[in-house]
């Protein structure tokens, strides 16, 4: 069972500072924005009659689909995020699939968070739009698609 509390208005919302991603054995690192972290049951409608002639439409549970990971980040020099989207372009997808984690972290850097995903691989890895007379970082995103996804913590 969840750990859920009975007051539902005590307690602050947890908070981000920024996210800690570490795929098995592949690779990891900070990013300050992350989304997709879900999943989603498609619905099936199913028109029937009942027996005054009413039409009905129930909705039925269909297939359950995982959202894409998507990671975002300030551009550095670490490359393994890049290493592991080039199994993939060189057709070794069987070999890029790993689990991973998803921690949120306070300001601290405390655990307040945590998701896991299934035998996942990168999808895309794209860079930065560059700008010379911008003083804002290069933005780097990966986006991460996968079998599962559930929060742990």
């Amino acid at each position: 069972m969840a750990n859920t509390t009975s007051d539902v208005v005590s307690g602050d919302p947890l908070v981000s500072a920024h996210f800690a991603v570490s795929v098995d054995k592949f690779a990891q690192g900070f990013f300050l924005e992350v989304s997709g972290l879900g999943s989603e049951t498609e619905v099936t409608e199913h028109k029937v009659v009942d027996k005054q002639g009413n039409s009905i439409t129930r909705k039925i549970p269909g297939r359950l689909k995982w959202s894409d990971i998507t990671l975002k980040r300030g551009i550095t020099k670490n490359l393994a995020f890049y290493d592991w989207r080039k199994m993939v372009e060189d057709g070794m997808v069987d070999s890029a699939r790993s689990n991973g984690t998803i921690q949120m972290m306070d300001q601290a850097g405390g655990v307040i968070a945590e998701w896991t995903f299934d035998m996942g691989w990168p999808s895309k890895v794209s860079g930065p739009s560059l700008k010379s007379d911008s003083n804002e970082i290069g933005v780097e995103e990966i986006v991460i698609v996968h079998e599962g996804i559930r929060r742990v913590k």
